[in-house]
C-alpha cells in the first residue's frame, strides 16, 4: 500500500460507486434487478432422484438368493408370467 499524502484522497462519491461505475441491471437498461440462476448438471439432478428410492429390502434379497441357490426360484408359475408380460409388451 502506498500512501501519497493528502492530494489524493477522494471527495464524497456518489452511491453508486467512485469513477462512474454503474450497476449492471442499470447499465442493461431494462430496469430489472439482476436474478441469480442456477444450473444442475445431469449427474446433480440424477444423484438427487437417487435420494427418492425407496429403501433396500435387504430381508427379501436374502430370501430370492437362497431360492436361487436352492433352485426353487425359478418355477412354472413365475415363468408363465414372465412370458405373459413379455407378450404384453411385444404386442
Amino acid at each position: 500500500m502506498q500512501i501519497h499524502g493528502p492530494s489524493h484522497i477522494h471527495g464524497a462519491q456518489p452511491l453508486h460507486g467512485p469513477h462512474g461505475r454503474v450497476a449492471r441491471s442499470e447499465a442493461v437498461g431494462t430496469g430489472l434487478p439482476i436474478q441469480d440462476e442456477l444450473q444442475l448438471s445431469d449427474a446433480a439432478q440424477l444423484l438427487d432422484k437417487v435420494h427418492d428410492l425407496p429403501d433396500v429390502r435387504w430381508d427379501r434379497i436374502a430370501k430370492i438368493k437362497a431360492e436361487i441357490a436352492n433352485g426353487t426360484y425359478e418355477t412354472e408359475e413365475k415363468l408363465q408370467i414372465a412370458v405373459e408380460r413379455l407378450l404384453d409388451e411385444i404386442g
